[in-house]
């Protein structure tokens, strides 16, 4: 499994969610974003929507009906309905349950970056996950780093 840490350097987490699901749904892939506070997932539900015109990114809550057949889920808990093999951390919070997905990209800002450094050295130990860093670039793109 990879896990990709996002240090959030310029745009807020709603921005960032935003272009990294679009980049999922591109690649045909179905996506679980997790965040405990349900204020934090409604907020995300309306940014996905409001893309624009045609541009919106389809999404649902996971405790809802049809939960399976949405491509995008907004969840408290790391599990898919929807049989997401990608999610993302939206609350900067690792949960173990996270090692079920092939991809987990975790979000973080600088305030979390000591448990981020921490986070990562666990990871890296273990065999079985490839970690990676991306930071932001000044025009708003990512680039991996270390």
């Amino acid at each position: 499994m990879r896990v990709d840490f996002y240090q959030l350097s310029r745009d807020p987490v709603d921005v960032t969610v935003g272009k990294l699901a679009r980049k999922v749904m591109q690649a045909g892939e179905r996506l679980v974003i997790v965040a405990q506070d349900e204020g934090q997932r409604e907020g995300l539900s309306q940014t996905l929507w409001g893309q624009g015109g045609g541009a919106f990114l389809a999404n649902g809550p996971a405790d809802q009906p049809h939960a399976a057949r949405q491509p995008i889920l907004l969840s408290a808990e790391c599990a898919a309905p929807n049989d997401a093999r990608m999610a993302i951390l939206a609350d900067g919070k690792w949960r173990e349950e996270a090692t079920a997905f092939d991809r987990v990209m975790l979000l973080f800002d600088t305030e979390a970056t000591d448990d981020a450094r921490t986070l990562w050295r666990d990871l890296a130990a273990r065999e079985a996950i490839d970690n990676r860093i991306f930071k932001q670039t000044p025009e708003g793109g990512w680039r991996e780093g270390r």
